[in-house]
């Protein structure tokens, strides 16, 4: 594997991702002195100078990255002892307070076939195959005076946060023993990036769970047990460091999929977003990044950054399991650092979802693709002939047939060179976080919530209910049948799904008129049979780690949405910082830094404002507790915010408390067929090759091969791999050369793709497809494909198995 990081970094530098060209500029110095001697010039005096000029050049070029290590003794503070050739220096000022650090990473990659992916709701989209595994990236911060204040901010490559799984990870860290009881339910998020190719059938409520047959508990148990080892490996990492905290604009990564609804917004509130022609403001281009660096030796050992744009790059007709765009972003900042000094190994990029609600990473808008050449309708996303099936949005790479795979990688690698180059910026001017660590979580009761508004007025919400709109789908995934946004209700669409929606639940005339002007569909919050449909009881919760503020929220807030939640958070985290201590030589409070992560620890579908909502577009309509939904998730947040300021007791127990939402993951229903059995076509063996590979390819062509193969469910194989590209190396003997195969690619490189079909129900036979899509960077030599797997007898006993492709040259 490291050499495949070595191609990518090759790749990477090549790209300018790296910060600055002094490793361009040091490889010419190296060059110059490798020049024979007839070639150079006649003389020590032109061999002396050109020594010279290459020491000058590599050390202005170096200085930024060697003065930290070294600074003067008057920038140092003797409050954290490091190494030194004088004694030990203490860490300087700039780099702000001293906390406990640990980040840690672990496989949670599901069943990849036969099991349909969570994110665009259809029964037809069933996975075949793994473009690239799945990750949980656990980050902690913990205060080294006060160990119980502490918090754990969980990434996981999924759809969202849920309930079931929150419970089965704060469970499993009862189960590990006394040092794991400082986590609990106030203090650890689980998130998700939103990603709509991960496999389904983990969530706790059964309206997710139709389209993937109910649920499926091997799946659930990769991704909680997956979550845990992060956690471990992250809690057992723990070592002093600082934390400094960064904003960047990120160009051509998303835009707005419901402008109409967010044009209903004031325009006033719109303007002040409204900065330049690149960012009018439609949504937001801030990605803030947070660096974890060690006090040892200052190299940082992971970043986590927050940026909206939705897991939507890889289409609904996608059957490959990949962490889409913000998988992408992760997997390109990990391998761009793998040699890179100022990190740490094992070093952790941690790519957040935001307020993702009405953001899309298909840039070049939504276009019919029923041959008009025609952009959608701008109200309702429809096309000629008033449906919405035709109405795609269009990625930066649209027009190539591989169902979105090179848009998300684009997407991807649009939000890594910024983050990227932030961090390198940051190496040289942190902007260093200094404070408490709080954190607080509430599970709060949406379904009939009482509270004044800001203008003094009363509010409620209501049971949660879903509009006819939100059958319609997006553009990023229309939905089926006659369903379309805004317009969308009884009158316009077929009498069957007034009789539908009645039949499942007929909402009564006091639940119709809290949540209108939304027409109901689905009155989902008030059926609880065979057990709850969805979430009445949500999570509210909050991180504060000093100046930065993280509200984890379980639902899609809106562009909008999001920044009114995030400004009145700021405002009042403005007024609890006022009258805190100030830091030495402060002037003034330092500035909240109010970011919004999610969607998290429970899905509760969207949050849009109330003028958006009044549009009734797939966003408004699919905001479960009625118009007042965000103004009630701010008033919670904001009663609790006390719990954030320094000195402030603990929040209650849950358990005082008292209200908490089901647990379905041991009730749920599955219709979720297992493997019976795998067997191999008449004179085949397992793991023989059905189709070689060719002899030469050059860089950039596809090589590959295909294997008589087994089910993939009968070993999710975490933290291995079911595919491998080996490079040949010749090693010298004590006689003769000897050949020695190195694997250089796996499966949770994006360049490799395993594919896996049926070819026999009755013989239970199986092949699968390797394709390594050879990069213009990597290295030309001789290579072959591996097939890893697990076939399982009648019996029920499970064999690995391998398979082994002849050599091909790469030139």
């Amino acid at each position: 594997m490291e050499s495949g990081r070595s191609d990518a970094t090759k790749q990477l530098k090549s790209e300018g991702a790296d910060p600055g060209d002094w490793q361009v500029q040091a490889r010419s110095c190296q060059d110059s002195q490798s020049i024979p001697k007839s070639r150079r010039g006649d003389g020590k005096i032109v061999s002396h100078r050109l020594f010279l000029f290459c020491f000058a050049l590599l050390s202005v070029a170096l200085a930024p990255f060697i003065l930290p290590e070294v600074p003067s003794r008057d920038s140092w503070r003797w409050a954290a002892h490091r190494p030194h050739a004088a004694g030990h220096l203490e860490q300087p000022e700039t780099f702000g307070d001293r906390y406990i650090l640990g980040v840690g990473k672990a496989d949670i990659t599901g069943p990849v076939v036969e099991i349909n992916l969570m994110g665009y709701a259809d029964p037809k989209q069933v996975g075949t195959g793994l473009r690239q595994r799945l990750y949980s990236r656990a980050f902690i911060v913990v205060d080294p005076d006060e160990p119980r204040s502490r918090f754990v901010y969980l990434v996981l490559d999924t759809q969202s946060g849920d309930t079931a799984t929150r419970y089965g990870i704060l469970n499993g860290l009862k189960a590990l023993g006394p040092p794991y009881e400082v986590y609990n339910q106030h203090n650890v998020a689980v998130t998700g990036t939103h990603s709509h190719a991960g496999p389904a059938g983990w969530l706790n409520y059964l309206l997710p769970q139709i389209t993937s047959k109910g649920f499926d508990s091997q799946g659930y148990h990769a991704i909680v047990n997956g979550a845990l080892l992060s956690i471990r490996r992250a809690h057992e990492s723990l070592q002093p460091g600082y934390l400094s905290v960064g904003k960047t604009k990120v160009h051509g990564a998303n835009i707005n999929r419901s402008l109409f609804a967010y044009l209903a917004n004031p325009e006033k509130e719109r303007a002040q977003y409204n900065v330049s022609a690149d960012d009018d403001g439609s949504v937001d281009k801030d990605l803030t990044l947070l660096k974890f660096q060690r006090a040892s030796d200052l190299k940082s050992i992971g970043v986590l950054t927050w940026f909206p744009t939705h897991g939507t790059s890889l289409l609904g007709n996608n059957t490959l399991v990949a962490g889409d765009n913000k998988g992408v972003a992760a997997y390109l900042f990990e391998k761009s650092v793998s040699q890179d000094p100022t990190a740490a190994e094992n070093f952790i990029a941690g790519f957040s979802q935001a307020n993702v609600g009405d953001t899309s990473p298909n840039v070049l808008g939504a276009w019919c693709e029923d041959g008009s050449g025609q952009m959608c309708s701008f109200e309702n996303s429809t096309c000629s002939d008033g449906k919405s099936q035709s109405c795609h949005a269009r990625g930066p790479f649209f027009r190539v047939q591989d169902n979105g795979a090179s848009s998300c990688f684009e997407v991807g690698r649009r939000q890594f060179e910024p983050a990227r180059a932030l961090y390198s910026q940051m190496q040289r001017r942190p902007d260093p976080i200094r404070g408490p660590i709080k954190a607080f979580h509430t599970f709060h009761n949406m379904s009939g919530f009482s509270f004044l508004l800001p203008n003094g007025s009363e509010a409620r919400t209501c049971p949660a209910a879903l509009g006819y709109s939100f059958a319609a789908g997006t553009s990023d995934g229309p939905g089926a049948f006659d369903f379309t946004q805004h317009s969308g209700n009884e009158s316009t669409t077929s009498p069957v799904w007034k009789v539908v929606s009645r039949l499942i639940k007929n909402a009564t005339p006091e639940q119709r008129a809290c949540h209108s002007p939304k027409p109901i569909l689905l009155d989902v919050g008030e059926l609880h049979k065979p057990y709850e449909w969805t979430p009445n009881i949500v999570d509210v919760q909050a991180f504060r780690v000093g100046q930065l503020v993280i509200i984890v929220s379980p639902g899609e807030a809106t562009t909008m949405a999001g920044r009114r939640w995030k400004s009145a958070v700021r405002d009042a985290s403005a007024a609890l910082l006022s009258t805190e201590p100030r830091p030495a030589g402060a002037d003034a409070p330092a500035s909240p830094v109010v970011v919004l992560g999610g969607p998290a620890n429970s899905y509760t579908h969207y949050i849009a404002t109330e003028e958006e909502y009044a549009v009734q577009r797939y966003e408004g309509a699919s905001t479960l507790y009625g118009p007042h939904t965000l103004a009630a998730y701010i008033n919670v947040t904001l009663s609790f915010l006390r719990y954030l300021g320094a000195g402030s007791p603990p929040p209650p127990p849950h358990e005082q408390v008292g209200l908490f939402p089901p647990d379905n993951s041991n009730r749920s229903l599955s219709f979720i067929p297992g493997v019976i059995r795998d067997g191999t076509p008449l004179w085949k063996s397992f793991g023989e090759v059905v189709a070689d590979v060719e002899r030469v390819y050059r860089r950039g062509q596809q090589a590959r091969a295909v294997f008589v193969g087994a089910n993939p469910r009968n070993n999710l194989r975490l933290e291995d791999t079911y595919a491998a590209v080996e490079r040949m190396a010749l090693l010298e003997g004590q006689q003769q050369q000897q050949q020695a195969w190195t694997s250089v690619r796996d499966d949770g490189d994006w360049s490799l793709v395993f594919h896996w079909r049926r070819t026999s129900e009755i013989l239970g036979s199986s092949e699968v497809e390797i394709v390594w899509e050879t990069e213009e960077w990597a290295e030309p030599g001789v290579y072959r494909i591996r097939y890893y797997g697990d076939a399982k007898s009648l019996g029920g006993e499970i064999t690995a198995i391998e398979g082994v492709s002849s050599a091909f040259t790469l030139i």
